[in-house]
């Protein structure tokens, strides 16, 4: 079954804990104990009603603020289609959290209090949306029973959101209006809003095409380990690579390059977790065999011939930062690319990006906590990798901090600056 994975954002108290909780109750998607659970705290809060928000907002802290602090991620499927869903914060404060929430997600539903219409963590979020490429966005007017599901409240909010969305690079935007609280247009058309001809929310979220989204073409497979035999039990001439295929097509048959050795050879055969298959496909974990034995270690790469990465030590990256502690240029970090870890400085400080107006700010010497910007780093060996734009898997990395092993920032690749609006 197809996988969708998708990331809700928005600003604090727009519904986005309620609206999941109400995917998951109406596809009748939770557990009857988690629904008593659910009706006990709200009884206990005293809450007028069921607050489905409490099936995602899990930390004490959450529960007792009425927020989304940390990214809480959910399971549910129909006939037609599984998702994962990333619940993430709202507060300007969690931006990482968000950026961490939304990395890996096909489609982000950017929700909107019908109330306030576009707001300024409306624009951030969907920014930080575009500047990780997720090619699908869906604004969500919400709590459109507390604007009298007002046609015209919804297509000026709509309206506004559009014109913003044409300087970012987002290549799918729909917008839908819905109320978390009663379910209108969640998972079943509503009788409120009978001038909404669209699809709701669940049925967009099954029907919308994500099968042009993996990258097909580049094949790209990191190796993360040699896999040798370990008893005389096993077979004594199997030599295997596991890895996560990150993009392309594995088959047997096909011919591959290692890098950086330049050596050619085919696949002969691969191995799932059942045993060998025919076929490997982006994301799925794997150990390839080759007809030859060559030498390749973790870290390494398989490509075709003609078709590699970029091999080099300089990198140019938008940034994510993650620490509290602000990013110091004189000091040694360590870059996670894939499956290789090497040491890494960064070079330049080209600008830090207003996240509110995109606008670049070029008078910058360091970033702080959430603040996003574009650095060039000098690695201490080169890496194999693409652009961001073309690939997730191998334009993306994280940066450690060496002295305490700490993630502090995001990296992507890209060859090109973010547009300034």
């Amino acid at each position: 079954m197809e996988l969708l994975r998708f990331a809700t954002a928005g600003s604090v108290d727009d519904g986005k804990s309620t609206l999941i909780g109400r995917l998951l109750y109406d596809s009748k998607s939770i557990f009857e104990d988690q629904l008593q659970a659910v009706e006990k705290t709200s009884l206990d809060r005293g809450d007028e009603y069921v607050n489905l928000a409490l099936l995602t907002d899990g930390l004490r802290a959450e529960r007792e603020q009425g927020i989304t602090i940390d990214v809480a991620y959910r399971y549910f499927s129909t006939p037609k289609r599984s998702f994962i869903i990333a619940d993430t914060p709202g507060h300007i404060q969690h931006t990482r959290n968000m950026v961490t929430g939304a990395s890996t997600a096909d489609l982000v539903l950017v929700l909107v209090d019908a109330r306030n219409g576009i707001i300024e963590q409306t624009r951030r979020h969907a920014l930080i949306a575009s500047i990780l490429r997720i090619p699908h966005l869906v604004l969500c007017v919400n709590k459109m029973d507390l604007m009298d599901y007002s046609k015209d409240v919804f297509e000026s909010i709509k309206e506004e959101f559009q014109e913003y969305a044409t300087r970012l690079d987002i290549k799918d935007v729909t917008a839908i209006p819905v109320s978390a609280l009663t379910g209108d247009n969640v998972v079943s058309r509503s009788l409120n809003m009978p001038w909404y001809d669209g699809y709701p929310l669940l049925r967009f979220l099954e029907e919308v095409y994500i099968g042009s989204d993996r990258n097909l073409v580049d094949l790209r497979f990191p190796v993360q380990m040699v896999i040798r035999p370990i008893s005389d039990s096993h077979q004594r001439d199997f030599r295997g690579y596991g890895g996560q295929l990150a993009s392309g097509i594995l088959e047997k048959g096909t011919e591959v390059l290692a890098l950086p050795s330049g050596f050619k050879s085919k696949i002969a055969r691969i191995e799932g977790p059942d045993g060998e298959i025919e076929q490997a496909v982006p994301y799925q974990s794997v150990v390839v065999c080759l007809e030859d034995d060559i030498d390749i270690s973790r870290g390494d790469m398989l490509c075709r011939p003609n078709n590699k990465p970029i091999i080099g030590q300089d990198i140019t990256s938008m940034l994510c930062w993650m620490s509290d502690v602000p990013l110091d240029t004189r000091r040694k970090y360590l870059i996670k690319h894939t499956t290789k870890t090497l040491k890494a400085m960064v070079t330049k400080l080209h600008y830090r990006l207003n996240v509110n107006t995109s606008h670049r700010d070029l008078n910058v010497t360091s970033l702080e906590l959430n603040e996003i910007g574009r650095a060039d780093f000098r690695l201490s060996s080169p890496i194999f990798f693409d652009d961001y734009k073309k690939n997730k898997e191998t334009g993306s990395f994280i940066v450690i901090d060496e002295a305490t092993n700490a993630t502090v920032a995001a990296g992507l690749i890209s060859g090109e600056a973010f547009l300034d609006a």
